[in-house]
């Protein structure tokens, strides 16, 4: 069995704790981070920024993007389709807020496993995290499968290696939350092969203080001196040393590195309450809703001012309300899916997803950020899962074989469709795309066309070979 990539005995929690703090005291203009790359075919220009934001769980596509109205009652569910600003594109009658922007996003429609996953969250992650199929080893272990040194990198992450350095800030960041809990750490959120030196900056943030993101890791307060914090810089020298004796000195010479940048960026830093939010115009903050997820958009759209190449934002679930959809209490409703959305999830995400696209429209931004939703699955279209009571438990099972992917900006033009599913959303029916497509098109918004990496013997291989850019979005 392959090595976990986080050994017990390396503890990040200090890492955690600095890389946090360290993005404090910055401005919040746009930063140059080098010369735009040269248009190609299909792409105005590269888009600068891209936010992720992942729905945790498997959020139902037949229940949010593509609306069955015509199927029968066990496929169609509860939900009528509302018309949006974008004459193409009707979407679920509970994201009203969403619809009215839907001018600015393209909805792509049968994005598929192609039967090359699980069923399961982690590989589902994965897949549509790197574009890379799931190995056998996620079909030997499941859910249990922990992160590799040796897996594929998360999209963002390659992204952040190819753009030319930031001056000050992270080039990823992940906020507000790493899933799941450990040790059932998800795969496909970290560098991987790519080297620990460009894994994400993780920022926390909590349901009691959603406005607050550098309180919760951060360890320095004002009375910590540089006297005191070079003390401290001696110690982990010391420790790390005696590691270095250590049989695995390559996960140990990436984990320093990536401590030497944390305290580069501690260093350099101001205040700890730079990235305190609650700076934010009080309409500002309602607009994108006082929640955990709807905070976390907002910080994603000062990064984006900021000049950070790539944030993903986790959808943080709520565990209040685990038991009423079955569920960890994000979007793997097993059941009472119907009235989980209608009541939760749905209202939450309508309210930050809306606000994030007219923001970035208004400030200017949205022509060169690239705004993505999605998932690890889809829901399956016939309502009834087993495992919460069938039919009478009104919810949905994991359905890989067919979910949407949301794009808006970044060259992307809005106000359209890609793909369709057959007359009950469980299949595609017309240019069925794979995780792979997707992160292609990624790639190709950002600017990013050489996918040439070295391992560690100085070899060359691509980091992506399969997928096909879906440049029929741009233009």
């Amino acid at each position: 069995m392959k090595p976990p990539l986080f050994s017990s005995g390396l503890s990040r929690r200090a890492f955690l704790s600095a890389s946090t703090s360290a993005l404090a005291g910055l401005s919040f203009g746009r930063a140059a981070f080098g010369a735009d790359a040269a248009p190609v075919p299909g792409r105005r220009k590269p888009a600068k920024s891209t936010i992720l934001f992942f729905l945790c769980g498997g959020s139902s596509h037949i229940d949010m993007w593509d609306m069955k109205p015509d199927a029968p009652q066990e496929y169609r569910g509860e939900f009528r389709p509302i018309r949006t600003s974008a004459p193409e594109i009707q979407i679920s009658e509970h994201l009203p807020l969403t619809a009215r922007q839907a001018h600015h996003f393209s909805l792509v429609h049968g994005v598929t496993d192609y039967g090359r996953a699980t069923g399961d969250h982690h590989a589902g992650y994965y897949y549509n995290l790197t574009g890379h199929a799931p190995d056998e080893t996620f079909r030997q272990q499941g859910n249990d499968r922990r992160p590799y040194p040796t897996d594929w990198p998360h999209i963002g992450c390659v992204i952040g290696s190819r753009r030319p350095a930031h001056a000050k800030l992270p080039q990823v960041i992940t906020l507000p939350h790493k899933p799941s809990k450990a040790p059932y750490t998800r795969p496909g959120q970290f560098a991987g092969r790519l080297g620990m030196e460009h894994d994400p900056f993780f920022l926390n943030g909590n349901f009691d203080a959603p406005l607050q993101f550098s309180a919760p890791t951060l360890t320095m307060d004002a009375a910590i001196t540089a006297g005191r914090m070079g003390e401290r810089r001696a110690l982990l020298d010391a420790v790390n040393g005696a590691r270095r004796e250590l049989d695995h000195e390559l996960a140990v010479r990436n984990y320093v590195r990536q401590q030497e940048k944390a305290f580069a960026l501690l260093s350099s830093s101001g205040t700890a309450g730079a990235f305190d939010i609650a700076g934010e115009s009080a309409k500002t903050q309602e607009r994108y809703g006082k929640t955990i997820n709807g905070t976390s958009l907002l910080m994603a759209r000062r990064l984006v001012e900021a000049g950070v190449p790539f944030i993903t934002v986790f959808w943080k679930e709520n565990e209040a309300i685990a038991e009423r959809c079955k569920s960890a209490g994000g979007w793997d409703t097993h059941g009472n899916n119907f009235n989980c959305l209608r009541d939760y999830l749905l209202p939450e995400f309508d309210r930050g997803f809306s606000a994030l696209l007219e923001d970035l429209a208004q400030r200017g931004l949205l022509d060169d950020t690239l705004v993505m939703v999605t998932s690890e699955m889809g829901r399956k279209p016939k309502v009834g899962d087993p495992r919460s009571g069938g039919r009478s438990g009104a919810g949905r099972d994991h359905w890989t074989a067919c979910m949407s992917v949301v794009l808006a900006g970044g060259g992307i033009r809005g106000g359209q469709t890609y793909g369709r599913t057959d007359a009950h959303g469980e299949y595609p029916a017309e240019n069925p795309v794979g995780p792979e497509d997707i992160a292609r098109t990624v790639y190709h918004a950002m600017g990013i066309d050489n996918l040439e990496a070295m391992d560690l013997q100085g070899r060359p291989y691509n980091l992506l070979e399969e997928g096909r850019t879906l440049t029929g979005l741009f233009g």
